[in-house]
């Protein structure tokens, strides 16, 4: 008998949200950030736990990739230009060079311990590197949360940076991840020319399209509001608002696409 329907998919994964919400608000009191509660939540319902059964890898990244969209945005959407820009350098800076530094000492970490005799780990220097690479970014998501708690009081530019580090740190470990991918399975050489030309051209064209779509988003949602304002039935408020989230909301899929 086939169990994976669409409405056992609907029942466990409203389930699963319902628990990780009534248990994460509790979690403000104990102090542990609501994404640990979640992945706590979905450890009890897993294999380990309750039972269920997952290891479609692909759904999962289809999954998270959609959060990862809704995550960095609404991330955004809450961060003042006018509190980052004090802090765009060291912010910009703990994002990409810091990243970069974190896999690199964190990859020669796993690459020593590999080596010990008393250890079970046995990594080549390219994986340890990659396995780095994939952990060398901070949680936007825990970030957020943990800001946006009423105890967290940070001093002066503290904040704005964190969130500016955490909401732009991604497409580095990204990349590196990627270009690691590549190097391990072509069973090429790291160069560290390569590194820089791709980081370089990535990070070049994606800011680029990233401030275009921006700009275009900006502008097809007032071509919108013009559209209604200028028609001779008013559109209801609610109505306008409405499809204007889901206007926005489309508009962030299409920039990650």
């Amino acid at each position: 008998m086939n169990y994976i329907t669409s409405e056992n998919i609907l029942l466990i994964g409203s389930t699963l949200l319902v628990a990780g919400v009534l248990i994460g608000k509790s979690s403000y009191r104990i102090g542990l950030p609501l994404l640990l509660i979640f992945l706590i939540v979905g450890m009890g319902f897993g294999t380990d736990g309750l039972g269920i059964q997952f290891s479609d890898m692909h759904t999962a990244q289809f999954i998270g990739m959609i959060a990862l969209c809704i995550i960095l945005f609404s991330g955004g959407m809450d961060t003042k230009l006018s509190s980052i820009r004090p802090v765009i350098v060291p912010g910009l800076i703990l994002s990409t060079v810091g990243v970069l530094l974190t896999a690199l000492l964190t990859g020669v970490f796993v690459w020593w311990l590999s080596g010990m005799s008393w250890t079970n780990i046995h990594f080549a220097f390219l994986p340890s590197l990659l396995l780095a690479a994939t952990m060398s970014s901070t949680d936007s998501a825990s970030v957020f949360g943990i800001l946006g708690s009423q105890k967290v009081h940070l001093r002066e530019n503290l904040r704005p940076m964190l969130e500016l580090e955490s909401g732009s740190n991604d497409p580095m470990a990204y990349m590196l991840t990627i270009i690691l991918i590549e190097t391990i399975t072509l069973g090429g050489n790291l160069s560290v020319t390569q590194i820089i030309v791709q980081l370089a051209l990535q990070f070049g064209i994606g800011g680029a399209m990233g401030l275009m779509m921006g700009r275009f988003t900006k502008w097809l949602i007032k071509a919108y509001r013009r559209i209604g304002n200028n028609s001779s039935i008013k559109e209801d408020a609610d109505q306008a608002a409405s499809m204007t989230s889901i206007l926005l909301l489309a508009s962030v899929f299409f920039t990650f696409a």
